[in-house]
């Protein structure tokens, strides 16, 4: 085990994508956790040297975070908070965007219209957790409307959406928060307020992890026949073509006053697992996880409590089918977890240790020693290079960066 950083100050690591392409950087913000949004910069630091880079500083009150790396090129995308922010527009849900920084130039990932009509390609919120596809044209991430909002927060629902280099989009700029962005983005999930019970119908969208380069899995909130919220595994087919991202469905792309943006024509949303019979029901929300498919995009991988209640990793084809349960450990999973980049393991935190799991036989290789504080459970991340695994582990109070080999 190596300690990466030591600066008195926290290292926060995003769930995925985390390593340059060349598995000599890992890249980080400086919130004092996850869930608080208050860092000003977004830094690297090198895994042999230490030394420390800064990517980006955040200026005019503005806060920075939740950053991930291009597979190929040295680009980064991260959420970017609102400058000046003030007692009416400050970070929230929906009032946050994807910035990318590449060879020192800063862009706007998605484009902003809050003002009808709306804007084709534009969205009217925040995004969030930006992710590149592994081809890395597209970005993935999570997104709150900022239009709903207003009129009902019981109407903001969490989507999904994909933001495509078909751009840039520009819109007519009638509010002073709305701003162009240089990528075409639309939503592809589909919720409503209120699921028919003991439907495939959701009320929210949300982990989500590329199927390779065309498809999208994602957890989505049913309901049981008696009304208990039950999170399940559904996946979208994604356009292959700019045409396919620009055309509109039976509902407009930008969406209306009472209604979100809708997904482009032909993407429908399928669902994956069907668990309300279960003992215990559902796809855990704790500990948080993304849903991952493997690098083939044949398999994906998902948490959910066994018979006796123990949280456990679970596959199922990406065509459907029959969910497998790959771990029977005798405790909990305690973490979100990654695929190794053979897809031939998987790496996760399992009894407050670092630990890899063989893909076909679940059996588990420990990594690291319980040596004091426990790893967090935010974020266990393999280096492209497969040889490195890279998590956050707390030391005299503040939250550090660490790596071990993978062997």
């Amino acid at each position: 085990m190596k300690q990466i950083t030591s600066a008195h100050r926290h290292h926060q690591l995003t769930n995925i994508n985390t390593w340059t392409a060349d598995s000599q950087w890992l890249v980080f913000d400086v919130r004092p956790s996850g869930a608080s949004f208050t860092g000003e910069t977004i830094e690297r630091v090198n895994v042999e040297s230490g030394e420390v880079q800064v990517i980006y500083r955040a200026h005019h009150g503005a806060c920075v975070g939740v950053v991930t790396v291009h597979p190929v090129e040295d680009k980064y995308v991260f959420i970017h908070g609102p400058a000046h922010p003030d007692a009416r527009w400050h970070y929230d849900f929906h009032h946050r965007q994807g910035v990318i920084a590449h060879k020192g130039h800063i862009s706007p990932l998605e484009a902003m219209d809050i003002t009808a009509p709306y804007t084709p390609g534009a969205l009217r919120g925040g995004s969030h957790v930006h992710v590149f596809s592994p081809r890395g044209d597209a970005v993935s991430f999570t997104y709150n409307d900022h239009v709903l909002h207003e009129r009902d927060t019981t109407l903001d629902l969490r989507n999904v959406g994909v933001a495509t280099p078909f751009g840039p989009v520009t819109p007519r700029g009638n509010h002073p928060r709305e701003y162009a962005g240089t990528y075409w983005s639309v939503l592809v999930s589909r919720t409503t307020p209120a699921p028919q019970p003991g439907s495939d119908e959701i009320n929210r969208a949300y982990e989500e992890g590329w199927v390779g380069n065309n498809r999208l899995a994602f957890i989505g909130d049913t309901l049981s026949v008696t009304g208990e919220k039950v999170p399940e595994l559904f996946i979208v087919e994604l356009p292959h073509d700019e045409s396919g991202w620009k055309k509109a469905g039976c509902d407009p792309l930008e969406g209306t006053p009472q209604t979100m943006p809708a997904p482009p024509a032909g993407v429908a949303q399928r669902r994956l697992t069907f668990t309300h019979d279960r003992r215990f029901p559902g796809l855990v929300t704790t500990p948080r996880h993304w849903v991952r498919a493997n690098p083939q995009g044949t398999e994906i991988a998902f948490l959910m409590r066994d018979d006796n209640g123990v949280v456990q990793l679970w596959l199922i084809s990406s065509a459907g089918g029959e969910i497998r349960q790959l771990t029977h450990n005798s405790s909990d999973i305690q973490s979100a977890f990654n695929w190794h980049p053979s897809g031939e393991s998987l790496g996760f935190v399992l009894e407050n240790r670092l630990a890899r799991c063989d893909a076909q036989t679940g059996k588990v290789f420990f990594l690291t020693s319980d040596h004091g504080n426990p790893p967090s459970a935010d974020a266990v991340v393999f280096s492209p290079d497969g040889k490195l695994i890279a998590w956050m582990e707390e030391v005299d109070g503040f939250r550090q960066l660490w790596v071990t080999e993978t062997a």
